[in-house]
């Protein structure tokens, strides 16, 4: 009865071991997934490392990630222990039993015969609970390997992460760096260019004198197209002809005071009211002041100013300077404007 009991014993302890293989495998597998997402972390942090929001939010990401796989295969790790430190209680449970069963021979043939085969057996499985010791005791280490390999590349992704968002830091603080010099220079160039224009506009003004049907309306010379044009045509009357002369010889004058840097021109923009005009010559109002903003540019190109400092643009009857239906606001928004600009 005594050698039953131990028969039963050693059996209970042997349970163990189905445990122990799905540890096993569960680590085999966690231990795939991982590899594979231990590649995709190195080649997100090899591509995404570039400043940008969605890279850091992604690196952000495969750390949790990490963190997580990093707490399972802790928890693994303990799972693994728990069964060899099982399996070390059975294999000394084992030898213990060996010995009792080393205790009896002697005590009779039968008995002798029955415990040396009992002891021959249980050597056997002994044998085979050492080598799975062993196994698991290598597995264990292999684990710790590995851990360590894993909180390497946790620490790589977190170093990576922390130099992306300097580097974006860094080119965000540069860009407003820029921004604010490229305003302030923008805010220099506009006020000497302010300042020339209205050095431009005084000396435009003792030109022409106080003509009526001429007046200046914000950064804009105004010259009514009475004043310039026949009605309904595009050629500048001799009237005309001289006060564009005029103002070419202050353009140039003031142009060459203006420093290279400013790249400047004189915008020449015609308007018209909105009364149709339909002719074979200008078929729109579009035609009739473009063609007038057209023949100013070349008569003060013909006076010498360079044509790359003109620009013309006809507008038509869409930029009214008095919306009303009256003689006064037709006449009114029937004009040439002149503004002395940058490119």
């Amino acid at each position: 009865m005594a050698f039953g009991r131990a028969r039963r014993r050693y059996n209970d302890g042997g349970s163990y071991w189905p445990g122990f293989v799905d540890a096993m495998a569960t680590l085999l597998l966690v231990m795939t997934f991982l590899l594979s997402i231990l590649s995709v972390a190195q080649y997100f942090v090899t591509q995404e490392a570039t400043g940008k929001d969605n890279a850091l939010q992604r690196l952000n990401q495969q750390i949790l990630e990490l963190t997580d796989l990093l707490a399972l295969e802790k928890n693994e790790k303990k799972n693994i222990e728990s069964s060899l430190a099982l399996l070390k209680a059975t294999l000394a449970e084992s030898q213990s039993k060996n010995k009792e069963l080393q205790g009896l021979i002697g005590l009779g043939d039968d008995k002798t015969k029955t415990a040396q085969l009992e002891i021959a057996e249980l050597n056997k499985r002994l044998k085979g609970e050492k080598e799975l010791s062993e196994e698991a005791s290598a597995q264990v280490a292999l684990l710790n390997q590995q851990l360590a390999a894993l909180r390497r590349q946790i620490a790589a992704l977190n170093e990576a992460l922390e130099a992306s968002e300097k580097k974006d830091k860094e080119q965000q603080d540069r860009i407003k760096d820029l921004g604010a010099r490229l305003n302030v220079a923008l805010a220099k160039r506009v006020q000497e260019l302010s300042s020339y224009r209205s050095d431009f506009f005084g000396r435009l003004r003792k030109l022409l004198g106080n003509r009526p049907g001429i007046r200046v309306v914000g950064d804009r010379f105004v010259f009514q197209s009475e004043v310039l044009f026949p009605s309904g045509s595009d050629i500048l009357n001799p009237a005309g002809q001289i006060e564009m002369s005029k103002l070419a010889a202050a353009l140039i004058e003031i142009g060459q005071e203006i420093p290279p840097n400013i790249n400047w021109v004189l915008r020449v923009d015609g308007h018209t009211d909105k009364q149709p005009i339909n002719t074979p010559t200008f078929p729109s109002n579009w035609e009739l002041s473009s063609a007038r903003a057209i023949s100013v540019v070349r008569h003060l190109i013909s006076e010498g100013v360079p044509a790359r400092r003109l620009v013309a643009a006809g507008f038509g009857e869409f930029q009214p300077l008095d919306p009303n239906d009256s003689f006064e606001a037709f006449a009114k928004n029937r004009r040439i404007e002149l503004k002395l600009t940058e490119k």
